[in-house]
């Protein structure tokens, strides 16, 4: 067997068999989860007041040019659960956003793959134009790379406002494969060369299911990206961000309100004290707002069709709110 081979059963084993992700978990009892105020064992769930507008998300629709393990919302080239926003749609929030008192300080872009939507770089334009800094989460694939001219010309146009985080899920070809699909390394790989070398402000994320520390991890990431000549500092939590692993079926304690003093965490730290993601679900005339990026399929996160709206508090009653946001400690904004 040769050393990649190796490498590539030793993955596949760990994606596998993994306590945090694999199909050998502990199953989530049926009773956690199930009631918004008060938690399985009887204690009362933790709640996140709404406290100002940091980002304002749009999940551009679910299509993907990839269908890779893990995904957080199941994106694949055939998942149209959520539809394509409409550049229109995004106007009408752009403005009410740019018009409110606590206006967002950037506005996020996500999928599904932001660059298969055929309207998204006017979205792009739109979003630069009323002024807001811009995060656009991509694959940086064939989609991607159809767009450079338009990109590039915003870019130029607003400079120091566009910035691109790529998904590369390992600092080797193996195992980004091995979430991703064979031949899904060097395309990302041209595209963030392609990024880079026309100065765009750039960031990474990858993923944790491997098992090892984040101080290897990063070590890796660094190596990979001085092997390329890519100016991203791996240790720097915004620029390679590290996100924890989470399945549907696999066992989280619930957040109850003495959780936040037993671990140390806020309230405020958690991502949906401070944005909220406009979606339109496949069939609905409208868009709406949602109070996760995590969570766009269930609907009793769906929580207003304006954003002055969606202020309303969030009860964390679904184990993404655990696992990713309280005890990862993560947001898809990433470190600020």
């Amino acid at each position: 067997m040769s050393i990649e081979a190796a490498r590539s059963t030793a993955v596949r084993a760990e994606v596998a068999g993994n306590s945090d992700i694999g199909e050998s978990c502990e199953r989530t009892p049926p009773a956690k989860f199930g009631n918004p105020h008060v938690t399985a064992r009887g204690e009362r769930r933790a709640h996140v007041s709404f406290r100002g507008y940091a980002t304002l998300w749009f999940n551009t629709g679910t299509l993907c040019n990839l269908t890779c393990h893990n995904c957080y919302i199941e994106s694949s080239p055939r998942n149209d659960r959520l539809s394509y926003l409409t550049r229109g749609e995004v106007l009408r929030f752009l403005d009410e956003a740019a018009n409110l008192p606590d206006r967002p300080a950037e506005i996020g872009f996500t999928g599904g793959e932001p660059f298969m939507n055929p309207e998204f770089p006017g979205m792009l334009e739109d979003a630069l134009a009323h002024g807001f800094s811009v995060l656009v989460l991509t694959n940086a694939m064939r989609p991607m790379q159809r767009r450079k001219e338009p990109l590039l010309a915003l870019a130029q146009r607003f400079p120091c406002r566009l910035a691109i985080r790529v998904s590369l899920d390992h600092f080797e070809q193996y195992g980004h494969e091995e979430l991703r699909g064979p031949r899904s390394w060097q395309p990302t790989i041209d595209g963030l060369q392609w990024l880079a070398g026309n100065g765009f402000n750039l960031s990474i994320a990858g993923r944790t299911v491997w098992g090892m520390i984040e101080p290897d991890m990063r070590r890796g990431y660094a190596a990979l990206f001085s092997a390329l000549g890519l100016p991203i500092d791996a240790d720097d939590p915004a620029k390679l961000v590290l996100f924890p692993e989470m399945l549907e079926q696999c066992d989280v304690p619930e957040i109850s309100e003495a959780c936040w003093e037993k671990l140390g965490k806020s309230p405020s730290d958690v991502m949906c004290s401070n944005s909220r993601m406009v979606i339109r679900r496949k069939g609905s005339d409208r868009a709406s707002v949602v109070a996760c990026t995590l969570l766009p399929y269930t609907e009793a996160f769906e929580i207003a069709d304006s954003l002055d709206g969606a202020r309303g508090s969030v009860s964390l009653n679904h184990r993404h709110c655990a696992r990713f946001c309280v005890l990862g400690g993560a947001s898809c904004a990433g470190p600020r």
